[in-house]
């Protein structure tokens, strides 16, 4: 059996006592989409942490639907549900940097069409939409136009950015459906201990999360632990970024190989709220 199929197969085992909607039980297109070869080797290997079909099932993805997911970073959900939209005749939206803001940085501006050439291919991704997202974009899409959307490990970024958090939120409620779905994944915040101010240390509690997107008018349907690590202590030297994928070594962000990375490598990814908002 080769590596990828592998780590995949080892992905569903790990969740494999996680309920799953009806619709979603055995989506077959869905696993197919993840177990395809246009995935890296890099986000394959992630799998077991990650657990992407449950994910993806427990937030209602689902053949036909408009799915807009915003910071989709190296791409790990684009890989897959960009070629299960194709494959079942829907839509996939990624929501990245807003190019028609004056202010972007060139930075930003290179990274979002070093994305799009990377997810060029509509042979094996069909045709990407794209939407500019940020502190003062324009909406997502038209009004009422998506079934899903999808926010994976972004909110700590948005808390030291005045009134960004109420933006964004309402930004996807507005380009939601009624009875759409916003799927929030972030790295969860010990609640037996204060947030750390503006979540500088990448752990959002999940109170704040509940709180914004209640406010943007949308009512909290399902918590799930599919995503949960109990290894995970959140008191790491350079927070969230100290244990794996980024694995900083430093603060400075430059590896130190004096460092001792055992101890974070063995606790794996970090602890996860997995979230589903509906729009009434």
């Amino acid at each position: 059996m080769s590596h990828r199929k592998f780590a995949v197969l080892a992905a569903f085992a790990t969740a494999a006592s996680i309920a799953l909607p009806a619709a979603a039980a055995d989506d077959q297109a869905l696993k197919a989409a993840i177990a395809g070869p246009q995935r890296s080797a890099a986000h394959v290997a992630r799998d077991p942490a990650r657990h992407p079909y449950e994910s993806l099932a427990f937030w209602g993805v689902a053949p036909k639907k408009t799915i807009v997911e915003v910071s989709p970073g190296s791409g790990y959900w684009t890989e897959i549900l960009a070629p299960y939209a194709k494959a079942t005749g829907g839509t996939y939206v990624a929501g990245v940097a807003d190019t028609a803001n004056p202010k972007l940085s060139e930075g930003a501006r290179k990274g979002r069409a070093d994305f799009e050439a990377k997810y060029a291919d509509e042979a094996k991704f069909g045709k990407i939409t794209y939407a500019g997202f940020g502190p003062v974009s324009a909406p997502l899409g038209a009004a009422g136009s998506a079934d899903v959307v999808i926010t994976a490990r972004n909110v700590h970024n948005w808390m030291g950015q005045e009134g960004m958090m109420d933006k964004v939120f309402k930004d996807f409620y507005n380009v939601l459906k009624p009875g759409g779905v916003l799927a929030v994944e972030e790295h969860r915040s010990d609640p037996t201990r204060a947030q750390a101010e503006g979540a500088k240390d990448g752990y959002v509690a999940t109170d704040t999360v509940v709180a914004v997107a209640e406010k943007a008018g949308f009512k909290l349907d399902a918590k799930s632990e599919i995503n949960a690590n109990p290894k995970d202590t959140k008191d790491h030297p350079f927070g969230v970024w100290t244990l794996p994928p980024v694995k900083r070594s430093s603060a400075n962000g430059q590896p130190d190989p004096s460092f001792d990375r055992a101890k974070y490598d063995a606790i794996g990814e970090s602890d996860r709220m997995t979230l589903r908002f509906v729009k009434p």
